[in-house]
């Protein structure tokens, strides 16, 4: 009843931290520190990400051991955290030394000292965002309530994950607009034409040159701005007084 207890208490306080933070970087460092804190044991934990490309990258971990090992897995489509993105969610490894689902993955594990691991899909409406990876060093079998507790808190971190990542696009999205916006008007006002005409020529050079819209807008800006203080630094190098300048 003690351990159910300290268990409810850690999840509530993870939810309440992962919430708590708004940045991406911050919510998955968010989620893998409170992995470990609110997880009887659980010794480390990692957080990886799925891109559209079908890679899968970690973004967060509590210790090497999490980077070398969640990579060692998504490169040999083994382990308990590949397994669990491509195949069973919740996959659970306990006395991994006698586990034979991975015989490539498991004699690395074991040397770097793994004695059980969980693996979690994170997923929002069917739509995988990643994996929650739990190692546990000090144990050879990982309480079946912790399990349980483990998926419940991998549900609050998929729909923070979800979250952090709409809004990190989002802001994506608006500093884009706000680049194109910028370069239009350069455009504009550089070849006398009006707003269309100026959008339809960053199109052509984007899918001329196969550059994404946002870099050639990016680039005009760049360029325009060298230019600037190229011509504002000759000016004041003829002129140290700026006297021509108030004329």
């Amino acid at each position: 009843m003690e351990n159910a207890a300290r268990i409810a208490e850690g999840l509530a306080r993870a939810a309440r931290e992962i919430n708590a933070s708004h940045d991406l970087e911050a919510t998955l460092d968010s989620i893998v520190h409170t992995a470990v804190g609110a997880l009887p044991g659980i010794d480390h934990a990692g957080i990886s990400v799925a891109h559209r490309n079908g890679k899968v990258e970690t973004r967060a971990g509590t210790g090497q051991l999490v980077w070398e090992l969640d990579a060692l897995q998504y490169t040999l489509r083994e382990g308990p955290c590949a397994h669990a993105i491509d195949i069973e969610p919740v996959t659970v490894a306990n006395e991994l030394r006698h586990d034979g689902r991975w015989p490539n993955y498991v004699p690395r594990a074991l040397r770097m000292g793994v004695r059980a691991q969980i693996g979690l899909r994170l997923y929002v409406e069917e739509k995988t965002l990643g994996g929650l990876n739990l190692y546990s060093v000090e144990a050879d079998i990982i309480d079946p309530d912790v399990v349980h507790t483990a998926e419940l808190f991998a549900s609050h971190a998929a729909l923070a994950l979800g979250r952090a990542r709409r809004e990190n696009e989002l802001s994506e999205a608006i500093g884009t607009r706000k680049v194109i916006g910028q370069a239009i008007g350069m455009v504009m006002e550089r070849y006398e034409i009006d707003e269309g005409r100026a959008f339809q020529f960053l199109v052509r050079v984007s899918t001329t040159s196969n550059i994404k819209l946002r870099d050639i807008a990016q680039e005009i800006i760049d360029t325009s701005n060298t230019t600037y203080a190229r011509r504002t630094h000759v000016r004041s190098t003829a002129d140290p007084s700026g006297l021509d300048r108030i004329r």
